[in-house]
């Protein structure tokens, strides 16, 4: 089955102890906690202060998204806020291997972001190195776009990379995923589904997190 990680970007913010409240009694895995600071992304959501408190709502997973310019500025920040996994974007780091260095040697799992248009052939000489790998499938920014098609393709190429050389890498797919799609990701090679819109703005949320994390793999 796969790990089920919603983004609380999607969530209310009015009644984040709810959302917190019925994550913590779903069927959900992680906390997705998406960082944007108006420079890297063309949007701005939340800082160190939220995540310190979704991680006092709850004993799940807290796995940090930063889309930010020069993350390792704020890596301690973000373990003290009580990060588990810290990813960063290729895009956004010079010294991308210092950045992992970072991360790791504070004691977070350490990710690794790609937009839509970087290939994932340029992860080789660092694979090794991390433990999981988010491919974006919508432009990062915002919310409630669409799955972006290519990234099917994207997804086999890495798990044949993983596969060959990092088989303990997670690969994690963020944004456009629905219950329509999430059967062709999973079969694709992904092992975690980031969802935003398509658990929050549900009905039935936790019957929709318990749709996706029965998808067979």
């Amino acid at each position: 089955m796969p790990i089920v990680a919603p983004s609380l970007l999607s969530a209310d913010y009015l009644n984040l102890q709810k959302d917190c409240d019925m994550l913590n009694a779903s069927a959900a895995d992680w906390y997705h906690l998406d960082i944007m600071d108006g420079r890297f992304v063309p949007n701005i959501s939340f800082g160190p202060m939220l995540v310190e408190f979704f991680r006092k709502a709850t004993t799940k997973t807290c796995d940090v998204h930063l889309m930010i310019e020069e993350p390792e500025k704020y890596t301690e920040a973000f373990k003290k806020a009580g990060a588990d996994i810290l990813t960063v974007h290729v895009e956004a780091c010079t010294h991308l291997h210092r950045n992992i260095q970072l991360i790791k040697s504070l004691g977070m799992k350490a990710g690794i972001a790609l937009n839509p248009h970087t290939p994932v052939e340029l992860l080789q000489d660092i694979i090794k190195d991390i433990d999981l790998v988010c491919l974006m499938s919508v432009n990062p920014g915002f919310g409630g776009q669409t799955f972006i098609p290519n990234t099917l393709k994207k997804i086999k190429t890495l798990r044949r990379i993983i596969d060959e050389t990092a088989p303990h890498v997670l690969i994690e797919i963020d944004g456009g995923v629905t219950l329509d799609n999430a059967q062709a990701i999973v079969d694709a090679g992904a092992h975690v589904l980031v969802a935003g819109n398509t658990v929050f703005k549900s009905p039935n949320q936790a019957g929709t997190i318990a749709a996706l994390k029965a998808i067979n793999s």
